[in-house]
């Protein structure tokens, strides 16, 4: 399959997914009519998607995956979700970061979009106990040398979980002794309630670790993960700087944000994207 064939695919799928997030399920010829494809593409499709974890393939089409609180999916499945909310909000966040800057980043598909764009700003030190992230870093700097004022990149150790994150004692190690100017976390579910929270208690804690070493904490999730409760918290929302979302937040829950957090960055909005003045005080 080429290059071009793959986007398409992987375009197609996130539509997908997006159907069956919406309307709790999807049918093979509802999806064959809305995408103009094959009945055996949609199949195919379904099945890929199956594979990751993405949703649950059922007679005449799928639905979403029983989602608990320990589940946990992997990198490739969450990487088909939200992709143009993911890009705009790697491009806003980008725009909060100085030249010269300490900046850590969680593991996450979020992450690692904002990980593309901070190729452009320099001088920078990247720590991250995501093997993702540091390889947009290493695979930038193996396609042009080491070119001036390119980031330095700090890899923690630790124990791999499904989004490609490394936690457990060995990170947690790494982390204590450090400090950096903004940490930019990436999140399985945030609300009033729980705050920030994970499936995966290692995870938890190494999160914990990244947030205590911070001057500012800004998190960087989609509109979608907002009421979504993972199964342990390591953050509350008043230790939250920034969040830096996406325009699909609805006002109501923008409003109760507002009372909770210093500022919210509703990517796109207001201001040019990917520039500081994107968000406002709140």
């Amino acid at each position: 399959m080429s290059e071009h064939q793959n986007l398409l695919a992987e375009q197609r799928r996130a539509l997908i997914l997006e159907e069956v997030r919406r309307h709790g399920g999807v049918r093979v010829n509802e999806l064959t009519r809305k995408l103009s494809v094959s009945d055996m593409t949609i199949r195919r499709d379904l099945d890929a998607l199956a594979r990751q974890g993405a949703l649950e393939k059922v007679h005449g089409g799928a639905v979403p995956v029983a989602d608990a609180s320990t589940h946990e999916p992997g990198f490739e499945a969450k990487s088909a979700l939200e992709l143009g909310a993911k890009e705009s909000i790697a491009r806003a966040a980008a725009g909060l970061v100085a030249p010269g800057s300490a900046v850590a980043l969680s593991g996450g598909t979020t992450t690692f979009a904002l990980a593309q764009r901070l190729l452009e700003v320099p001088d920078l030190t990247v720590v991250t106990n995501s093997v993702r992230v540091a390889d947009v870093f290493h695979a930038a700097q193996r396609g042009a040398g080491q070119r001036p004022g390119a980031a330095t990149v700090v890899l923690t150790g630790g124990v791999r979980t499904p989004s490609d994150a490394l936690v457990g004692p060995v990170a947690d190690q790494a982390i204590r002794s450090l400090h950096f100017d903004v940490l930019f976390l990436g999140v399985h579910g945030i609300s009033v309630q729980a705050g920030l929270s994970t499936p995966n208690l290692a995870e938890a804690e190494t999160n914990r670790r990244l947030v205590r070493s911070a001057r500012r904490v800004v998190v960087v999730a989609d509109h979608t993960k907002w009421g979504t409760v993972g199964l342990s918290s390591f953050a509350t929302l008043e230790e939250v700087d920034t969040w830096v979302t996406d325009s699909g937040l609805r006002s109501e829950v923008r409003a109760e944000v507002s009372e909770e957090l210093n500022q919210l960055v509703i990517a796109g909005e207001a201001g040019e994207i990917g520039e500081p003045d994107t968000g406002a005080d709140i």
